[in-house]
């Protein structure tokens, strides 16, 4: 049977990331989470510059700042994917609130975006992959054979993203977790570069009200009826 491309985008705390994994599985696909890239990034430029001193560069400046510094690989663990930078293990760090608003203001920054899209791509240059983000349909795979775009109402997404971090023993509080949902929605929309929107050939998967059983007989459904 032929192996294609899956695309999942949509808005931040959507459960994209949760929805490929399951999918991956379920097709026996490889996985790529392109938000941890972007987290892995934010995370070392952090470490070495605040983000604003990074902007001040110029592209060529930019470029090289990460080529020769960023090395990021998935490393499979007994409790899922983990995302590795420099040969480090860094799930933990990416994960908090801090590093997704920092990701979030480093993935407008054109340079950024084409150093991970490159990568991206040749990721999937043998197919059988799913692969979640903001412009996985429009721009890194725009012939995806297949794509999804999750949404969500913010609160919905607020409600599930603090009850993520309280599980993870990250403190947290309900309104801050809302205004940085809504915050990285306006960026994620506005950018100049690759901004969100859904491809004209995604199919929608509106997840206000369903469960993550539900979401998933949805979504193998949509893929079974595609590669048949």
């Amino acid at each position: 049977m032929n192996k294609i491309v899956v695309a999942i985008d949509g808005y931040s705390s959507c459960g994209k990331s949760t929805i490929a994994k399951q999918l991956a599985k379920h097709a026996g696909y490889t996985y790529v989470d392109t938000g941890a890239m972007y987290r892995a990034v934010a995370l070392y430029v952090s470490q070495h510059l605040t983000i604003d001193e990074f902007q001040t560069l110029t592209d060529a400046e930019k470029t090289s700042f990460l080529e020769k510094n960023i090395r990021i690989s998935f490393l499979q663990t007994a409790d899922g994917q983990h995302v590795c930078l420099n040969g480090e293990d860094v799930e933990k760090q990416i994960r908090t609130l801090e590093t997704g608003n920092l990701a979030s203001q480093v993935s407008t920054i054109g340079v950024v975006r084409r150093f991970l899209v490159a990568q991206q791509q040749q990721m999937g240059t043998e197919k059988g992959i799913v692969m979640d983000g903001r412009d996985i349909g429009t721009v890194v795979f725009p012939q995806a054979e297949l794509k999804i775009f999750l949404t969500a109402t913010a609160q919905v997404r607020a409600e599930r993203r603090y009850l993520e971090l309280k599980q993870k023993g990250i403190n947290a509080v309900y309104e801050d977790v809302l205004h940085d949902v809504l915050d990285r929605d306006y960026r994620d929309t506005h950018r100049a570069e690759s901004p969100l929107r859904q491809a004209e050939d995604a199919i929608v998967l509106d997840n206000t009200h369903l469960t993550q059983d539900e979401q998933l007989r949805k979504v193998v459904e949509i893929f079974e009826s595609k590669i048949k």
